[in-house]
């Protein structure tokens, strides 16, 4: 009956294995580009996260007196990032870490707490590392094609302003609101695919995200 209990748990494991592994070619890929492009003698601040800082190319344009590190990673729940922590967070030693995850994690029907739960325990790792690195939250993003799961984005951030609100050295950066018009999601600020945002958006971003970089 024991082996019964635990075969469940075996499998569950299994298939989060077999998920984070669908990222590995990504992942090494990323690791390949900064094996040329990180310095080592420099202080470093990491954008992490799913697609939307993965396409977010000009980062380091944006922020010239940085040294911006971009491992973000297209289609990555949390999950995935805690399972690639080491390669795409852990590797630069950062000062700071801006991490993206959620958006496509309550589009899995994961809720927001199990979300939370988990980036805690990525933050938890940074800390093992460095127990200074400041964390930056970026709230989960409305978008044109989970506009109808608003309130589920909704509480997440909350959670996640929260959250911050009770630790000094994490910090909540609302991308939520900047992005809607009066109640309604700004549509002009997407491509053609009504998740992803093109260069409008991305000003957007930058304007919200500039303080806690500086």
């Amino acid at each position: 009956m024991k082996y019964l209990y635990l075969f469940p748990l075996f499998l569950m494991t299994l298939g989060q294995a077999q998920e984070a592994s669908d990222f590995m070619e990504e992942v090494d890929a990323i690791q390949k580009k900064y094996d040329t492009l990180w310095d080592a003698s420099k202080e470093t601040i990491v954008f992490t996260g799913s697609s939307s800082v993965r396409i977010w190319n000009d980062l380091q344009e944006r922020f010239p007196d940085y040294q911006i590190v971009n491992t973000g990673f297209g289609g990555s729940q949390a999950t995935d990032l805690l399972a690639y922590s080491d390669a795409l967070v852990l590797r630069f030693k950062p000062r700071k870490v801006f991490i993206y995850e959620g958006d496509n994690d309550l589009s899995a029907k994961k809720k927001p707490r199990a979300i939370v739960k988990t980036l805690a325990n990525i933050i938890a790792r940074i800390r093992e590392q460095n127990a200074a690195a400041e964390i930056v939250l970026i709230a989960a993003k409305p978008s044109i094609v989970r506009w109808q799961m608003k309130r589920k984005y909704k509480k997440l951030n909350r959670k996640l302003k929260r959250w911050s609100q009770k630790d000094s050295l994490i910090d909540f950066a609302d991308v939520w609101k900047p992005m809607l018009e009066g109640r309604k999601i700004n549509e002009e600020l997407f491509i053609e695919d009504g998740l992803h945002m093109n260069g409008k958006g991305y000003d957007i971003w930058y304007e919200v995200l500039k303080p806690y970089v500086k």
